[in-house]
């Protein structure tokens, strides 16, 4: 099953969406680094784990070059830094939604795929109807979360 590394954005995205359960039900496995889950997510959403929810371990050599890239971008959190060598450790794409960290990690040659990209794959792959992501997004708008809701829309309805 293919990997995706997810920084804590795309959670809070999806849960104010209604849309985690969703999220460990498409056939990718989904892990996030350790010390982020520690620091932004065991607090509150610890059921994470119990979902499907896998924890990554920097090696060495890959917490030299989270250092690196922490020195390297003034944007993007530690944590941020953390989920973007650990996707270059795992050779996979990076899951965000943060503007940062995309940009970030497009520089560092990391394919990245973020909320919308959940979204459209869960209707792609059958686990949710259009009208569900249409009424997820529109949850996830009320609750302030930043996307770019003219151009989610506008894929949603070319779907």
């Amino acid at each position: 099953m293919p990997l995706l590394i997810s920084d804590a954005n795309i959670f809070i995205d999806l849960e104010e969406g209604g849309l985690i359960a969703e999220l460990f039900q498409l056939p990718h496995e989904i892990m996030t680094p350790d010390i982020l889950y520690e620091e932004e997510l065991d607090e509150q959403h610890a059921h994470l784990l119990e979902m499907g929810l896998r924890l990554g371990e920097l090696t060495p050599d890959t917490m030299v070059e989270a250092y690196r890239l922490i020195e390297t971008y003034r944007d993007p959190g530690s944590n941020d830094c953390f989920a973007m060598a650990l996707a270059r450790q795992e050779q996979c794409p990076l899951l965000t939604g943060d503007s940062a960290l995309r940009a970030a990690a497009h520089s560092e040659g990391i394919e990245v795929r973020g909320t919308l990209w959940v979204v459209e794959a869960l209707v792609s792959e059958g686990r949710i109807t259009r009208a569900q992501a249409e009424y997820s997004y529109k949850r996830m708008k009320a609750a302030d979360r930043r996307l770019p809701w003219k151009e989610a829309f506008e894929r949603l309805a070319s779907l």
